[in-house]
């Protein structure tokens, strides 16, 4: 039974915990800072300025993207789940994530780079090569009006290796300048970036994840059966395509900006509901916040790993969640298997 006093405090919770895990990743970097100049660059009290340099200038921003994109990648995985009825779905196993990294690939070669306008048009691309990767899953793996495990998978697997080959293909365009750092970015990177860019990101995630969230209950039912739920008022087939927009939408932003991270969407999602059941009232606030958090330490770790180089962020997220996958497949769901 989900109550307003318990959802707010599941929420307080989680959010304590993403708040303190942005605090911690702010003190880790290449140049070591302790609490108390953290604390001074944050409230504006810092007597040295470099401090405020880094803390406000370089790793806030990144960490702002981190929180955002974490939170992103967890609601499309939820919205996903959800709407196929797999605890196994995720924008990068279903190949959405490819899709939407082949259309910002595109998008480069075509010259659109990190500027205002730029970014309209990468997340206008990388939508675009989601919504065509995600149909193209769809239509693969749907065995009349089923949507079996195996097959999902498979054509996940498929159709990400086929957007793969042909980024591959794109790059092969690209001269040796710019290909390292798309290269870095399709792993996964976090780099440097605007407030301004960061604002963009947030109203656009705010909307994306939003209708999401409006479809909760819609949801709720739909996990019951279509028909169940086409009785009690709910349109199974409206809502889907909602939530497929809305999941696609939010998958291609968090890849324009961040690149293709994988696994967040199937760790968070999937944690929260073993924890807090599958009321999706509950899951989809929660994964929000789950999801900022985990990608905000995920970064931190990538930064502290081999300073003062770091890893793609997207090595991380890989190392924590193929074993994650792989536990899911030999246990919970072996027998659908």
């Amino acid at each position: 039974m989900i109550t307003p006093l318990r959802l707010a405090g599941v929420l307080s919770g989680v959010g304590a915990v993403a708040i303190v895990s942005v605090l911690a990743a702010l003190a880790v970097g290449p140049a070591r800072l302790g609490p108390r100049e953290v604390a001074g660059a944050v409230f504006g009290t810092a007597q040295d300025q470099m401090s405020t340099t880094i803390v406000l200038g370089l790793r806030l921003p990144r960490i702002m993207l981190a929180a955002l994109a974490g939170a992103g990648l967890a609601v499309a995985g939820a919205g996903f789940q959800a709407i196929t009825r797999n605890p196994l779905a995720d924008p990068s196993l279903l190949g959405v994530s490819s899709g939407a990294a082949f259309g910002v690939v595109v998008a480069q070669v075509l010259g659109l780079g990190p500027t205002p306008l730029g970014f309209v048009g990468l997340t206008g691309f990388a939508f675009v090569g989601a919504t065509v990767a995600a149909l193209a899953v769809y239509l693969v793996a749907r065995v009349g009006a089923l949507l079996p495990v195996q097959t999902l998978l498979l054509a996940g697997v498929i159709v990400g290796l086929f957007f793969s080959s042909a980024i591959t293909l794109m790059i092969s365009l690209v001269d040796v300048m710019r290909l390292g750092a798309i290269l870095h970015w399709l792993m996964g990177n976090l780099g440097p970036v605007s407030y301004g860019a960061l604002r963009f990101l947030a109203i656009g995630l705010a909307v994306g994840i939003g209708v999401v969230l409006t479809q909760a209950r819609a949801l709720n039912l739909l996990a019951a059966g279509e028909e169940s739920a086409l009785q009690l008022g709910v349109e199974a087939e409206r809502v889907k395509r909602v939530i497929f927009i809305a999941a696609s939408f939010v998958t291609a932003l968090v890849v324009s900006f961040a690149g293709p991270i994988g696994f967040v969407g199937l760790i968070i999602p999937h944690a929260v509901r073993m924890l807090l059941g599958a009321d999706n009232r509950l899951l989809i606030p929660t994964s929000v916040l789950a999801g900022a958090a985990f990608l905000v330490l995920a970064d931190a770790l990538s930064r502290a790993v081999i300073q003062p180089s770091e890893l793609p962020v997207g090595v991380i997220t890989a190392f924590c969640g193929a074993p994650f996958f792989i536990y899911l497949l030999r246990t919970r769901y072996r027998r659908t298997l």
